[in-house]
C-alpha cells in the first residue's frame, strides 16, 4: 500500500522528542496520518519557536512553513465548527534528516493570529513566514524583517487573500499602485552606491528587482525584490477538483511542469490512498527525467553565453530544442504539461516509441560528449566560472538549499536516493557532490545530472511493466490531507493538500526549490563584480514563478 512507502525508523525522533521534553515543552502527539511518508508532531503555539532551536541545534534541514486558514465554505453550505468553537489557523513546518520528514503542526486563533518565528533559526525562512503573514494574516514575533513580501500594493492593509471573507477576483479593479516604499536595506560609506535593477528586464524573463550596493565594481550587497508575477495560486486552487488542481499545480513553474504536478498528485493520493499503476510510476520518472535534461541542457548554454561563449549555447539550444519536439512527438507536449494526472498518466508508450527513445538517448550522449568536453577544459571559460559566485557550504545548509546548487556546494541531499519514491526506489541513483560551490561546480553537478538521467531513463525503459497507465482516485474524505515530496530539476518540490468535506480542495501550498535558491544568490554574489551577476543568477537560475505563488 501506498502508506507503507520509505517507513524506515526515526532515529532522530525520540532524540528530538527528549530534548523537547527537557525543556517542558508540551509535545501532543507524533502520528503518520496522512502526511505518509512523514510523520507528525503537534504542538503548542508559544512552542513554535523553540521547536526550530532544537531542530537546529539536531542538525535537521528545515523544508519549508505554511499556514492553512479555516475553510472556505462550499456554496450554498454554511460553516462546519459549532458555535462555541473559535476558528483557528493552523501552521505547519516540514524538517528533514537522513531522508526522514517531520511535519510540526501547531494553531493559533483566527482572531490573534500570532506565535513565535523560526526565521531566527533558520534564516531560509524568512520570505515563506512573510507570505504567510502577507496572504493568511499570521504575525511571526521576533521575524528579523517583518516588512511585507508577496503583499505589493494588490490588496489593502489587513485583508488577506487567503481567508474566507476576501473575494477571488480582488477588491480593487483599479491599477495597482507603484510599491515605492518598499524598506530595502541600505548599506552607507564612502564610495558606496547603489544600482537598482528590473523589475523590467531587457529579455523575456519573469519580473524581479535586484538592488545592490557596490563600491567600485565589487557588489557588497545585493537585496531582492520579488512577488510581481503573484498569480494567487493557493487562492485558485480552492474548490477544485483533483484533476483541477493538478493543471494548476502544471503552471506554478513552466519549466518545472511535471515536477509540480507530480508532487501535487502525490499529495492527492496520499491523502485519499490510491494505488498508482506500476507502469504510470516508471512512465513519471521518465517524465521527470525528460524534463532535467532540458532544464540542464539549456541552462548549461546560457551559462557559457553569459561569459561570451556563444557557440556553446547555440549547440545546447539545438539539443533542447530537439529533445522537447522528440517530448511532443512521444508525449503530447514540448514541455510535457499535463502528462501527469491524478492516479496515473495521461499517455502511454508502444513498443517503437521505447525502441526510438532508447535510439534518441544514445545521439544525445554522442552529442553532449565534445560539447561538455569544451565545458570542462576550455581556458577561457574556466577563467571566468571557477571561483566566480562561491557559496559557502556553511550558507547552502542554512538557507536550506537542495538540487545543484547545494551538491556544488557540498551537500549531497537528493530525494531519488536519501527518501526514494517510486519508481526510483528500485533505482541506483548516484550522487556525487562538488565542494567548490562556485559557478563552475554548478556547471559541473548539471552535467552529471544530464548523463545520469539518459542512464536513468534507459533503466526505466528496460523496466517499463505491462498494464494500466492509470486508476480511478478514490473520493478523500473530509479533512484529508497529503504531502508530496519529488525530486524536481531544481531540486526538492514538496506540495500539500487537504480536502474539505465536499470532495474538493480546501487548502493547496505548494513549495519551489526557489524560495531557498533566491537568498543563496544573494549571498554568493558577495565580493563579485557587477558584470558576473548574470553569470552567477543564471547559474543558480531560481523560478520568479515558482516563488511568486
Amino acid at each position: 500500500m501506498i502508506d507503507e512507502i520509505h517507513m524506515k525508523p526515526f532515529d532522530w525522533l525520540s532524540e528530538y522528542r527528549e530534548r523537547l521534553d527537557d525543556e517542558g515543552r508540551l509535545v501532543r502527539d507524533a502520528d503518520h496520518q496522512g502526511l505518509t511518508p512523514a510523520r507528525r508532531l503537534r504542538l503548542e503555539a508559544e512552542d513554535w519557536g523553540a521547536a526550530a532551536r532544537i531542530a537546529a541545534a539536531m542538525g535537521l534541514r528545515h523544508a519549508g512553513v505554511f499556514a492553512d486558514p479555516p475553510d472556505l465554505a462550499p456554496p450554498a453550505q454554511t460553516s462546519t465548527l459549532p458555535d462555541d468553537e473559535e476558528p483557528t489557523i493552523t501552521l505547519r513546518a516540514v524538517l528533514e534528516q537522513q531522508g526522514d520528514y517531520l511535519v510540526l503542526e501547531t494553531q493559533v486563533p483566527l482572531a490573534l493570529p500570532e506565535l513565535p518565528s523560526q526565521t531566527p533559526w533558520y534564516p531560509g525562512l524568512d520570505r515563506l513566514e512573510r507570505h504567510a503573514q502577507d496572504l493568511v494574516g499570521v504575525r511571526f514575533t521576533d521575524h528579523p524583517h517583518p516588512h511585507r513580501w508577496t503583499r505589493h500594493q494588490a490588496w489593502r492593509e489587513g485583508r488577506f487573500p487567503l481567508r474566507a471573507d476576501f473575494p477571488l477576483a480582488g477588491e480593487d479593479q483599479r491599477r495597482t499602485q507603484a510599491d515605492r516604499d518598499y524598506p530595502f536595506e541600505a548599506l552607507t560609506g564612502d564610495g558606496v552606491y547603489q544600482i537598482p535593477v528590473g523589475p523590467v528586464h531587457a529579455g523575456i524573463i519573469e519580473p524581479g528587482h535586484f538592488r545592490f550596493h557596490a563600491e567600485g565594481e565589487t557588489v557588497l550587497q545585493l537585496e531582492a525584490r520579488l512577488g510581481y508575477v503573484h498569480k494567487g495560486i493557493e487562492r485558485l486552487a480552492v474548490g477544485r477538483d483533483a484533476v483541477g488542481l493538478a493543471r494548476l499545480a502544471g503552471r506554478i513553474s513552466g519549466d518545472s511542469t511535471v515536477a509540480h504536478t507530480w508532487a501535487a498528485c502525490q499529495a492527492l493520493e496520499r491523502a485519499s490512498g490510491c494505488e498508482v499503476p506500476a507502469r504510470a510510476l516508471v512512465l513519471r520518472g521518465l517524465l521527470c527525467e525528460r524534463e532535467r535534461v532540458a532544464n540542464h541542457i539549456g541552462d548549461i548554454g546560457a551559462i557559457c553565453n553569459d561569459v561570451g561563449m556563444a557557440f556553446i549555447h547555440m549547440q545546447c539550444a539545438r539539443l533542447r530544442e530537439d529533445w522537447q519536439r522528440a517530448s511532443q512527438a512521444h508525449f503530447g507536449h514540448r514541455l510535457l504539461m499535463d502528462r501527469i494526472i491524478p492516479g496515473g498518466v495521461a499517455v502511454d508508450l508502444d513498443a517503437a516509441a521505447v525502441a526510438t527513445l532508447r535510439a534518441e538517448h544514445e545521439a544525445m550522449r554522442r552529442a553532449i560528449a565534445p560539447i561538455f568536453a569544451i565545458v570542462d577544459e576550455l581556458p577561457s571559460l574556466a577563467d571566468r566560472l571557477l571561483t566566480t559566485g562561491h557559496l559557502q557550504t556553511k550558507d547552502a545548509r542554512t538557507l536550506g538549499c537542495t538540487g545543484y546548487v547545494a551538491k556544488a556546494s557540498g551537500l549531497g541531499f537528493d530525494l531519488r536516493r536519501d527518501a526514494p519514491y517510486p519508481p526510483y526506489d528500485a533505482l541506483a541513483v548516484e550522487v556525487p557532490v562538488q565542494q567548490e560551490g562556485d559557478v563552475a561546480a554548478r556547471v559541473r553537478m548539471r552535467m552529471h545530472e544530464v548523463r545520469q538521467s539518459l542512464n536513468l531513463m534507459d533503466e526505466l525503459l528496460r523496466r517499463l511493466p505491462d498494464g494500466p497507465i492509470a486508476a480511478e482516485l478514490p473520493a478523500a474524505s473530509a479533512g484529508a490531507i497529503g504531502l508530496g515530496l519529488v525530486e524536481g530539476w531544481r531540486g526538492e518540490v514538496l506540495a500539500f493538500v487537504r480536502f474539505r468535506n465536499d470532495g474538493r480542495i480546501a487548502r493547496y501550498f505548494a513549495r519551489d526549490p526557489s524560495w531557498f535558491t533566491w537568498p543563496a544568490l544573494e549571498r554568493l554574489i558577495h565580493g563579485n563584480i557587477v558584470p558576473d551577476f548574470p553569470v552567477c543568477n543564471k547559474s543558480v537560475n531560481a523560478s520568479y514563478s515558482g516563488q511568486d505563488l
